[in-house]
């Protein structure tokens, strides 16, 4: 909340604003413009602070006070500026901003797709090989980092990243519906993260620094959460801020030993689904192993992707919307595709309905990346829906005793696989993939299913037994503004263009 006293004849407006037990007393035009800055005034100087003003202070006061939204705790620090006089007070109390902000009308939300857009800010923190800690996390204007060209996350790919999203909660009566903004599940995100860098050789970020500047690149691009969508009336589509943390070694190094600076960043955009809603075509590659037997499989790593882009659009070209890795060590067991992680579904005896006979199978491979979004889904299967669960070894034969298979991802959310595909052997293995979707498919019943429960979760319209949601803060002091943690260009290590 804040109030303000204006002065009619020239326009200076005295305004206080209260925060957590601080109230913040400034002077300004009626064009907003603040005069100086401000300055701390003790106690005992109060007396010399004009009659009108020291009134117009109380009255405010009161009304900062009063207000039962407000803290409780004592007012702490006075901060005020220079006084004028002010012969007649006019007092107007107004509500700050609730958190958190609509979105933004600047996009169209009908139409986000799955690209990068500009936002307000990322996040970066520093690891000083000499302290061996990681900076507080802080806000970087531009989004470009600086880093030398010698260092090893350009020239050795020493580097790791990671993907999760936030999403906006519906605003109802309901109980279950709130004005908010959760992300889903982010202490496994922190956990995968830091077992990636292992395998990087980058120091881990601490759980605490990963998730205060992952809340810290939602809170202060919140505007940018796509507005709440039901998937039941949208087909399935569900629009979020998707987060990308990244960390990498960013100082000058040619040896292969470690850098002295490490730098972890947070970027943040709001996208739609990277496969969209639709069944799509799978192509098990063949000519191309993902990672080494004993390899980096497991880490969120570029190294395990830029080089799979050629094979995935090559197979677009042929019409296949996904592609698919068997193990590199004896070419028969299912690992991952290359986006998102398998999913197998048996329907079994007792059919499809109300969890009868439901199996769903996912390879156990020490090569494939530990699926946040295929753990939750076999989680609400198995404890929502009474299915049967299987993490174990996934013969190539075996694709074909499936009902459904699914593909499963924090980017790609599950999409249906009508078909998956083995050239060499001139094999073409069916599933069923439902209707709709423009012909093709919005996915088998299980797959809905799971999807409608994971998405009503993430959403707030099923209630998250799991305690998976994780409410994302507005950060003290920044309001929506600029404050003095915000940096731009070389003071703060950024080159802007």
């Amino acid at each position: 909340m804040y109030c303000t006293a204006r002065r009619p004849m020239d326009g200076i407006n005295l305004t206080a604003a209260s925060s957590r037990g601080t109230t913040f007393l400034w002077c300004s035009t009626d064009a907003d413009k603040v005069e100086g800055s401000p300055i701390a005034i003790p106690a005992f100087h109060m007396r010399c602070i004009p009659l009108a003003t020291l009134l117009c202070l109380c009255i405010l006061t009161i009304y900062l006070i009063s207000d039962s939204s407000l803290s409780p705790s004592p007012l702490s620090t006075l901060y005020i500026f220079p006084p004028h006089h002010i012969s007649r007070i006019y007092i107007e109390t107004t509500k700050m901003p609730s958190f958190p902000p609509p979105p933004t009308p600047s996009i169209d939300w009908t139409n986000i797709g799955f690209k990068v857009r500009d936002v307000n800010y990322h996040i970066e923190s520093t690891y000083d090989s000499q302290t061996q800690t990681w900076s507080p996390p802080q806000l970087i204007k531009s989004p470009y980092l600086s880093i030398h060209g010698l260092s090893p996350a350009l020239n050795y790919g020493q580097q790791a990243y990671e993907g999760l999203k936030a999403f906006r909660h519906a605003t109802t009566s309901s109980s279950n519906h709130e004005n908010k903004i959760t992300i889903f599940r982010p202490t496994l995100n922190a956990t995968r993260l830091s077992h990636s860098s292992t395998l990087l050789s980058i120091p881990p970020i601490p759980t605490p620094i990963f998730l205060s500047a992952v809340n810290l690149a939602v809170a202060t691009n919140a505007e940018y959460v796509p507005p709440y969508t039901n998937p039941a009336v949208t087909g399935g589509g569900l629009s979020a801020l998707y987060i990308r943390p990244l960390v990498f070694g960013s100082s000058p190094q040619i040896s292969l030993t470690p850098p002295e600076t490490f730098t972890f960043a947070v970027y943040v955009t709001p996208t739609g689904l990277y496969h969209g809603i639709s069944a799509v075509d799978a192509l098990i590659l063949e000519e191309y192993d993902r990672t080494a037997p004993k390899g980096t499989g497991s880490a969120k790593a570029g190294g395990n992707y830029a080089p799979v882009q050629r094979h995935s659009m090559a197979a677009a070209k042929e019409g296949y919307g996904i592609t698919l890795h068997l193990d590199s060590k004896t070419r028969s067991e299912v690992d991952e595709f290359s986006t998102s992680a398998f999913i197998g579904v048996k329907y079994g005896g007792g059919g499809d309905d109300e969890g009868n006979g439901v199996t769903l199978v996912q390879p156990d491979s020490d090569n494939v990346i530990d699926s946040v979004t295929a753990a939750s889904v076999l989680e609400i299967g198995e404890k929502m829906l009474g299915y049967q669960v299987e993490k174990r070894s996934v013969k190539y034969e075996e694709i074909r005793e499936f009902d459904e298979v699914i593909a499963a991802g924090t980017a790609a959310g599950l999409v249906p696989v009508r078909s998956i595909t083995m050239k060499s052997r001139g094999e073409k293995w069916g599933f069923e993939y439902g209707y709709g979707g423009g012909g093709k498919g919005e996915g088998g019943p299980v797959c809905r299913r799971l999807l409608g429960l994971l998405q009503g979760i993430q959403t707030g319209e099923v209630e998250d037994v799991f305690g998976w949601n994780w409410e994302v803060k507005e950060v003290e002091g920044m309001m929506g503004r600029e404050n003095e943690g915000v940096g731009e260009g070389e003071e703060n290590g950024v080159n802007v263009p």
